[in-house]
């Protein structure tokens, strides 16, 4: 196996826009001087290596979930957008850490919140990048749905599966979910796409229950990482998909009305923006006081930028993430909620 990234695989999905937008974090904060009452850090330490100072984990004692955060981001995107959940031909949702293994967030979607039983309804497990690979998916899946919105969400309940004894990880991750509404229309724009993916179960890994090694002794069910080199990683291949889909689309990065990047590390998106050479205020993201929420990253960050007026409309956006797998995968798409 190289480490190597080669050209990525590049689509386009023709007549489509994102028209709504929604997201949902639990109720419970927990900050960096939180942590350090459990693990040996700082605020300090956190703060200056990932650009962290707070994130959000659901209260089960509030009845809080990655499925109850998945309903609550679906339906605020689908009441933005201005439609209903009749007019939902694919629902997909991407996810790592579904609150079942079986069924599928998907599927317990279609039930709650209503959609005709003939939706296509699946997760798509991608890791970080999953949100943008379902983007894509559902765009090629409502070409030829009998309903013109495909329902993408992205979400995460990170806070079950972090090992609280180490503290390289367990300071990164939060919990949540963002949803966005995708309109098959006429006269829409085409969003474009390039991904890849590159077999590797050392860099980052989170065995499922049950899990057990190749002498059948049992795996705990913590996410794992080898940070060094998923900051090799992710600093090689953020800029380029990014520079590959620009290209693929026949755009300059100045034609880019913003750039939403998988919250992963603010140094990494820093690396990232440098080797790209655009404006840093085009590329900013909310961290802060989010943490690294994995599939869910993306959206929740294109959802704040839309209630926060920072996003005008319509306007052309470039998302980008990476995570285990390992995947990678951008798209250009146009947002007008």
């Amino acid at each position: 196996m190289t480490d190597e990234m080669q050209t990525g695989q590049v689509g386009r999905v023709p007549g489509v826009r994102i028209v709504g937008t929604g997201s949902a974090l639990p109720s419970r904060t927990v900050t960096n001087d939180d942590l350090a009452q459990i693990v040996d850090t700082s605020d300090e330490w956190i703060s200056t290596r990932t650009g962290i100072r707070s994130r959000r984990y659901c209260d089960r004692a509030k009845g809080e979930s990655q499925l109850t955060l998945a309903c609550e981001a679906a339906r605020r995107a689908l009441a933005a957008s201005g439609h209903t959940a009749e007019e939902v031909g694919v629902c997909l949702v991407a996810t790592f850490t579904p609150s079942a293994a079986t069924p599928s967030t998907a599927c317990l979607l279609e039930r709650e919140l209503g959609l005709a039983e003939d939706t296509l309804c699946l997760d798509v497990n991608a890791a970080c990048a999953g949100f943008v690979y379902a983007l894509y998916t559902a765009g090629c899946l409502i070409e030829r749905a009998s309903r013109p919105l495909a329902l993408v969400v992205g979400a995460e309940e990170l806070s079950r599966v972090v090992d609280f004894s180490d503290r390289s990880t367990c300071v990164l991750f939060g919990d949540g979910a963002g949803a966005a509404v995708l309109e098959r229309a006429a006269g829409a724009p085409d969003l474009v796409a390039t991904w890849g993916s590159r077999g590797n179960d050392e860099a980052l890994f989170a065995p499922g229950a049950g899990a057990v090694d190749a002498q059948g002794a049992p795996l705990a069910s913590h996410l794992s990482m080898d940070g060094r080199a998923v900051f090799r990683f992710a600093t090689e291949v953020l800029p380029r998909c990014t520079a590959e889909v620009l290209a693929a689309a026949g755009v300059e990065a100045t034609d880019v009305d913003r750039f939403v990047f998988h919250q992963a590390n603010k140094r990494i998106v820093d690396v990232a923006v440098r080797k790209l050479g655009v404006d840093p205020e085009r590329c900013a993201g909310n961290i802060d006081h989010t943490g690294n929420t994995s599939a869910a990253s993306v959206p929740i960050l294109l959802d704040e930028l839309v209630r926060t007026g920072e996003l005008s409309s319509p306007a052309r956006v470039v998302m980008a993430g990476f995570g285990a797998g390992l995947t990678w995968a951008s798209c250009l798409v146009e947002v007008a909620p």
